[in-house]
This record gives structure tokens, sequence and C-alpha cells, in this order.
């Protein structure tokens, strides 16, 4: 006599019916990804790699690729703890998750145990879990640890370097975590780093690329005819053909204006020096760095005007009053030798925004016996102000030492500078472009820079209306 009741017996073969409907929906849903997927789209076999960088254009088919590499691995391993992080919470729902390519659209319901909005989290059947976060806030990725995690337009987050490295904390699971990257490229320090790992041998970092009109089969042909307007274009080339644009194009200033002073060549004596300072207004974990740029004034030769040399600069995660004893030490330089820039030169003015942390740093600059200037840039934005010394660069006025290493490149450690000042205002600081402008405004107002020098007269003019000057350098 059977010791299973009729009613279990009924459960066990609902069970079994489930089961088999789930099965069937999984291969199912397999088979159609399969069947309509390009190669490109397909997740890179073998257990070895740890990141898949899929930086395609527009329309070719990211978002779709990525919900279902996160889906069917969480699918098809229980118990994943997978993430999906997008620039804001809008785009993990919307996109990510409730769009037509995102997750709820091609999973099947049959492996869907809930699906919570409020935490943009879904829960399978095996136990796995997807949960979306939103690059607004890398905090929130301090706690949760994943097995996969899906990063989608990477390179439109508002903090890429905080959020990409909390996440790579948090990817701890499993013998080998793996991070899906899918974005139009933009000229920024992950994607560039991205890029460099996949072009390693030894790097566990694969990269895929796609151009939107792979995907033109799917897309409307309106669409299409749209884009030939943007053939051509730098716009074009990253969002169409997802290259990664050097960040020193179309920048207000170009990498060419500077002139590079020979390394076979012994170095100028400088007639003045001065440090010029950008200080960093905020004690947040994402404050810009306090930024340092020293311009040594030169004749190059007698038949030519009075230039300007680069020769130190530096960026630094520094506030008051820790940065104090560092501008005391650098003030206290002695810039060159007789073997480097030809003759020693002590620092003749400091410079430094009369702003925030900048004012309390003069105040314990001029106590300490400094000769030390505020600058007040009035109204002039930062892109007005790089335009106003701009002509000085464009005529050929500012030098960097070129390297010795590599002939017609600057040193190594002006890169970061040239890198920044080239590419704004896309760039992601702009710490050395106010250091840089201030310096050549004064330099240039003090008359030791000069393009056609104008006299200004304006002040030899009575006008009750005309609003009184601004002093950029008051203190």
């Amino acid at each position: 006599m059977s010791r299973i009741s009729a009613a279990e017996i009924n459960a066990l073969k609902r069970g079994m019916s489930q089961l088999e409907i789930a099965d069937l929906a999984m291969i199912a849903w397999r088979l159609n990804w399969l069947g309509t997927a390009r190669d490109k789209q397909l997740m890179p076999a073998g257990d070895w790699w740890t990141t898949w960088l899929i930086l395609a254009g527009r329309g070719w088919g990211k978002t779709k690729t990525g919900a279902q590499a996160l889906g069917w691995y969480a699918a098809t391993h229980p118990e994943t703890r997978a993430g999906i992080i997008a620039p804001t919470t809008n785009d993990v729902r919307a996109v990510c998750l409730e769009g037509e390519s995102g997750l709820m659209g091609i999973l099947p319901e049959s492996i869907i145990a809930s699906y919570n909005k409020s935490l943009l989290e879904v829960t399978l059947k095996n136990g796995s879990i997807i949960r979306g976060f939103s690059a607004e806030e890398p905090s929130r990725l301090r706690g949760p640890q994943h097995h996969i995690v899906w990063c989608d337009e990477a390179a439109a987050w508002q903090y890429p370097d905080e959020t990409w490295s909390m996440m790579k904390f948090g990817l701890r699971l499993g013998e080998t975590p793996k991070v899906i990257v899918t974005t139009t490229p933009k000229p920024i320090d992950l994607v560039r780093q991205l890029v460099e790992e996949a072009d390693d041998n030894d790097s566990s970092t694969i990269m895929t690329t796609g151009s939107t009109f792979e995907n033109a089969d799917n897309l409307a042909k309106s669409f299409i005819d749209e884009l030939a307007q943007f053939e051509g274009t730098q716009l074009g080339r990253q969002e169409l053909y997802a290259e990664v644009i050097s960040d020193l194009e179309g920048g207000i200033i170009s990498q060419s204006w500077f002139k590079l002073w020979p390394a076979d060549r012994q170095l100028p004596k400088f007639e003045y020096v001065v440090q010029s300072y950008d200080v960093a207004t905020s004690d947040k974990t994402v404050n810009d760095p306090t930024a340092c740029v020293v311009l040594g004034i030169f004749k190059p030769s007698p038949d030519k005007p009075m230039s300007a040399m680069l020769i130190d600069c530096w960026s630094e995660h520094m506030l008051y009053p820790d940065l104090r004893p560092k501008v005391i030490d650098e003030a206290t330089s002695i810039y060159g030798d007789e073997n480097e820039f030809g003759h020693g030169k002590k620092v003749d003015l400091i410079l430094i925004e009369d702003k925030s942390a900048g004012i309390s740093l003069i105040q314990d600059l001029q106590r300490a016996g400094l000769n030390v200037r505020g600058y007040n840039p009035g109204r002039a934005d930062k892109t007005m102000r790089l335009n106003l010394v701009a002509p000085l660069i464009q005529r050929g006025r500012v030098y960097l030492p070129e390297s010795e290493a590599r002939a017609g490149h600057p040193r190594k450690w002006i890169e970061p500078f040239i890198r920044e000042v080239c590419s704004f205002p896309n760039s992601k600081h702009d710490d050395y472009c106010d250091a840089l402008s201030q310096a050549l405004r004064i330099l240039r107002d003090m008359g030791l820079l000069g393009i056609d020098p104008v006299s200004d007269d304006s002040d030899r003019y009575a006008d009750d209306e005309r609003p009184k000057r601004v002093n950029p350098y008051a203190l």
C-alpha cells in the first residue's frame, strides 16, 4: 500500500508540470536570441574573461545585448547576485528593466518570482536576484556584492571613476566575477582605461565594437536617413561609429599651439617665475583637485619676444589646511639649475584665486611673508578666461620642455596638463585650465607677455554709468 496520498501525487504532478513549462520557456527564449542575434552580440565563450566592453553606436543593440547576457547568466546560475548600473534611476527602470529591450521584456514570465519597482529588483525562481543602481549615487554600491554586473552607458555616468571603483569593490562573488559594459564611447578616463586594458594581450578584458548601421535592418528607415547629416562629423564618428574621439580634439586650445623647447638644447635663464593655484573648494568625496601651474618667463633669443615655459605642474586632492605647508614648501623651491633649466630661479609671485579656501590660504601665506596676490575673475566664466589668453598660446608664446625619450612630445609629467587643457570644455576637470589662464592673464597684464598690446585709456574718461573696473588681482 502506497504511503503517498492522492493529493500529494497531484501536487507532484503540478510541480513537474511547472518545471517543464519553465524549461520549455527557457529553451524557447535562448533559441530565439541565438537565431536573431548577430555574432558580436553573443557573450564571449569561456570563463577566463572578467570584463566585456561593448563600444557601439546608437541603435546597435547594446541594451538588448546587455539584458540578454545578464538575464541568461542569472537564469542559468542559481542564487546569482547581479547588478545593473545606469546613468540615472529612471534609466535603470525605463531602459534596462522595463524598456522594450530591457530585462522584463526578454525574461520568460515563468522564471520570474517577483519584480519590485521601487527597489528596482527582479527575483527569479531559481533564487537569483538582479538589482538596479543609479550612477548618480556611487556610495549605494558600497555594501552589495555581485557575481556579475551590467554597466549601461558608462560614458554618460555622472561620477564614472567613483561608480566604477565602488562596483569593482563589490564584484567579489564566485570564482570569476564578470562585468558587462555597454556604452556609446566618450573620451573619458574610464573608457580610455578599459580600451587600453582590452588592447593588452595579457588582459582579461574583451572589447567588441560596432556601428549603428550594423543593425540597420531593425531600425526605422527615417532614422537611418536622418543620420546622413552626421557623416564625416566628429559627432557622427562618436555616436554612429563608436570611435573614441581623442579628448584633444575640439577644445579651445590646440596642442599644436604649444612650442617645444628641444631636449638637446640647454634651457634658458628665467627672468620671472609665477606659481598659479586653483584651490579645491569642497571636501566632498568627488571634489575637484587642487592644481598648480608654474611658468617661467624668458627670452627665447635676442630677436624674439618674451615667452613663458611650463616648468612644473601638479594636481592633487588636497584641501586647506593641508595645502598650506605644501604651498610654502613649493614657494621656497628653486626652479632649474645649471644642468636643467639653465639657472635656478626662486618664485617671484604666488597667484591664488580669491575664493573659498583660497581666501584663508592667501591670508596665511601673506603672514608667512610670501609674495601672494589674489585673483578675482569677476564675471568672466572659465571658458571666457581661457579664451582671453588663448592668443598667447596660439602665437607660440608658451613653451613645453621636450621629452628626451620621445622626440616631438612634451615630457611625461606634462601629459595630464595637456590632456585637460586641450580637451576643455569637454574635460572632466578644469583646474589646470583655471591655474593656467590666471597665470597668463597676470603676466599679460604686467606687460611680461603681450601680443600687439593696446593701451587701456578707459580710466581717463569720466562716466558715471560705467561700472567700476574690477581688479582681478585685488587682495
